[in-house]
């Protein structure tokens, strides 16, 4: 039986994970702090590549509302290291071998694949704004995810 899907409302699933950087991360270091939590299928594909050139290249919007964007994806930290390394992007990529943070999250597909996925949480840990994408060849562009986190800080009791 699949786990119960996450939602907005929700508090959002504590993990602990191995990133870029040489360290490890966790969703509880960013409390009082929103986070952009990006659930994307693979390292070095088209799509994926484009979705994180974007939200590296916006960085300063997210930076602006205090918000973090964390990447994760199955992938190894050795290929997050090599992609990151040659894009160069912002913020780390975390690696979810086991999957089980995109399980927790509700982002697997029928197969197993990650389906490309964000979450806006909250200061508290809430989640406030959730997409799971259907199909993997669109992403949630920078304005809307800047307006949910602007909308979840509005929203926010711990402001």
């Amino acid at each position: 039986m699949a786990p119960p899907r996450v939602g907005v409302g929700d508090r959002a699933p504590e993990f602990m994970l191995e990133g870029t950087g040489g360290r490890t991360y966790s969703l509880s270091e960013y409390r009082g702090r929103s986070v952009v939590l990006v659930f994307y299928p693979g390292d070095n594909t088209p799509v994926c590549t484009i979705q994180l050139n974007s939200y590296s290249s916006d960085i300063a919007q997210f930076e602006d509302l205090g918000a973090q964007v964390l990447a994760i994806s199955p992938q190894d930290v050795e290929s997050h290291e090599q992609f990151s390394g040659v894009h160069g992007f912002s913020f780390p990529l975390l690696a979810d071998g086991d999957k089980s943070v995109g399980r927790s999250y509700g982002i697997l597909g029928p197969v197993g694949f990650y389906r490309r996925s964000v979450f806006v949480v909250d200061r508290a840990g809430v989640i406030r704004y959730a997409h799971r994408a259907s199909a993997g060849l669109t992403y949630r562009r920078t304005p809307e995810l800047v307006a949910a986190v602007t909308a979840a800080q509005e929203s926010d009791p711990v402001r």
